[in-house]
């Protein structure tokens, strides 16, 4: 596989791709496991790199072929606002989607965020770098023709606990509470949702993504498909560690290496 390339019209594998659908990227927590560091700033604005956090991600939306991003704010949220803007210097569009007083949990900021989003789009955490092809992951959401996709990954307990049974295309079971021991999978951090999987949720209603998710497994409507390579996060101090040093090393979106 070829080393990527700094264009924008390449992405992970080197190779032309495609404008991705939306982007809904969740970056409204008060991230309590990182403080005393997120009481004056977001988690997404946390130097990593060199950089704010949230600048390397939308840099890898970019070379992914992102166009346009929903950025779901909460805490802080205005912080966030005042350093991406429209999103022009990232060549990105980026419009926002505010919690307001009362937080509704990942699941009901995506659920207010619809509106700006269109009929599917993918939804990343905002504390996750996700060094892969997004692309072949978008083929496979629309080839399953389910009203979502879930990425995971082989994680046998190693940097969290493993919590998705997955049977090689779909989702059979996903529980972050309950595992059991067929679950060798976790939730990579990267779905592709329908607009019409939220409509059993009530607008303005409190849920989590993993409350949607878990319903569409249980229905058999949640198609999986399988990356290989690891995941980054800035969610724990370890991981924010980690991060900064794969970062540092030349990771960074547009430079990063071959499976």
């Amino acid at each position: 596989m070829p080393l990527l390339s700094n264009s924008s019209e390449t992405g992970y594998s080197g190779f032309p791709i495609e404008a991705l659908p939306p982007v809904a990227l969740l970056a409204g927590g008060k991230a309590e496991r990182m403080r005393p560091l997120t009481d004056s700033v977001p988690k997404s604005l946390l130097p990593v790199a060199g950089q704010p956090f949230i600048a390397h991600q939308l840099a890898l939306l970019r070379r992914e072929g992102a166009e346009k991003v929903v950025l779901c704010v909460g805490h802080l949220g205005g912080m966030l606002q005042d350093y991406v803007g429209d999103g022009r210097k990232f060549g990105l569009a980026v419009e926002y989607s505010f919690d307001g007083a009362v937080p509704l949990g990942t699941g009901g900021a995506l659920k207010r965020a619809l509106p700006l989003l269109g009929d599917s789009f993918l939804v990343l955490y905002g504390d996750s770098y996700l060094d892969i092809a997004f692309a072949p992951v978008v083929d496979g959401f629309r080839a399953s023709g389910k009203p979502g996709l879930m990425t995971v990954f082989r994680n046998e307990n190693r940097w969290d606990g493993s919590n998705v049974d997955f049977d090689g295309q779909a989702i059979r079971r996903y529980d972050k509470r309950h595992p059991t021991p067929s679950m060798q999978h976790i939730d990579y951090g990267l779905g592709i949702l329908a607009a019409a999987a939220f409509d059993p949720f009530a607008d303005d209603q409190a849920f989590d993504l993993a409350e949607l998710y878990a319903g569409l497994a249980d229905r058999g409507a949640l198609a999986g498909f399988e990356v290989y390579r690891r995941f980054y996060e800035i969610g724990s101090k370890a991981g924010l560690a980690e991060t900064e040093r794969y970062l540092s090393e030349g990771n960074a979106a547009g430079k990063g290496g071959t499976d």
